[in-house]
């Protein structure tokens, strides 16, 4: 196995989601420079080098992604896939190298845990020294991301075991520690009592906790599933970029947050129970609990919509503003209700 790169890490950037609402406009302006889809010679020749064996690439499909990379499905003429991520817009260009550097590192990591089906590490050009672009080339896997209403029930249960495994990893070297994606300086909430209680809550210093090792992004849109009904299983949980070290609470509380905006409030207020009924790591009690839980569902202010670009693509057309507004503000007067 490869071993990946040592590299020190940059501040943590925008990605979508966790920046700062008054920011927004100067987010979307950078991000949009440097659209152009051209220069690859020096990445295919790279690619090629690092396939060896005779190898060749005979097929490269552009996958659906998020703004910071681009990724590509690229297909060996022995019928085996690889993934390619490249960092092409230069706001992102620059901060390639710890962001490849840190998930390269976590790949190779998980290459020896049984239970997390990641990608594997196959090679990283962190600086584009032989690249065009920054880029990092890991195994595909199989199976799709779900974010309907069929097997829900057995898909949030997998899920729950899936986040305890995760957090059951332990690293011989601790990741960076976690980063919090808004603050009670930087949220932005519609006016009315419910979001002024619900901000309150996280007006204070982050609760003492016992540290483990987090996804930091773990939600249904980075699972991959194959099968229904009782032959349902995840085979891959993809996107390590924001790996840290931080309380359990957190990943329980990012992923029932999706869950809520998908599925319903009620989905993201039990996912707790459902990760406890796996054997998962002892959580905070009620209030600094609900710290967690909170401060992860207001950096969807003041537009959960904001999250759901990716599963309108996937046939969520029914996640409208609207109806995404709606549930994030249940979800936090229910999350009030049961730990406040």
């Amino acid at each position: 196995m490869p071993k990946a790169p040592n590299v020190t890490e940059p501040e943590p950037l925008f990605r979508s989601g966790r920046h700062c609402a008054d920011d927004r406009r100067e987010f979307v302006e950078a991000v949009l420079t440097g659209l152009d889809d051209h220069g690859w010679t020096a990445t295919r020749a790279w690619v090629a080098k690092q396939l060896g064996n005779g190898r060749s690439v005979v097929d490269v499909r552009l996958l659906p992604s998020g703004w910071s990379s681009q990724m590509r499905r690229l297909t060996l003429d022995d019928g085996t896939d690889l993934v390619q991520r490249t960092f092409v817009k230069p706001f992102f260009r620059h901060h390639g190298p710890g962001l490849l550097a840190r998930e390269a590192s976590v790949l190779a990591l998980l290459a020896g845990q049984e239970g997390i089906p990641a990608p594997g590490f196959v090679a990283v050009d962190t600086t584009a020294e032989h690249c065009d672009h920054p880029t990092l080339l890991m195994s595909a896997l199989p199976g799709r991301v779900r974010v309907d209403e069929d097997d829900l029930d057995r898909r949030l249960d997998l899920l729950a075991a899936q986040l305890v495994r995760i957090h059951g990893v332990v690293p011989a070297e601790r990741p960076r520690t976690y980063q919090a994606w808004t603050s009670q300086d930087r949220v932005r909430t519609p006016n009315g009592p419910l979001w002024e209680r619900a901000v309150d809550v996280i007006r204070r210093n982050p609760p003492p906790y016992e540290g483990c090792f987090l996804h930091r992004d773990f939600h249904p849109g980075n699972v991959l599933f194959t099968g229904t009904g009782p032959g349902l299983r995840i085979t891959g949980v993809v996107d390590w970029v924001e790996t840290s070290w931080g309380p359990a609470d957190l990943d329980v509380a990012h992923c029932s947050t999706a869950l809520a905006l998908l599925h319903g409030p009620a989905y993201g207020l039990d996912f707790r129970e459902r990760y406890e009924a796996h054997g998962g790591r002892d959580l905070a009690t009620a209030p600094d609990h609900l710290y967690w839980r909170l401060l992860d569902a207001l950096h969807y202010c003041p537009d959960a919509a904001k999250l759901a670009g990716p599963w309108r693509d996937l046939g969520r057309d029914d996640l409208t503003s609207g109806v995404l507004g709606a549930r994030l503000e249940a979800y936090v007067d229910g999350l009030l209700q049961r730990y406040g």
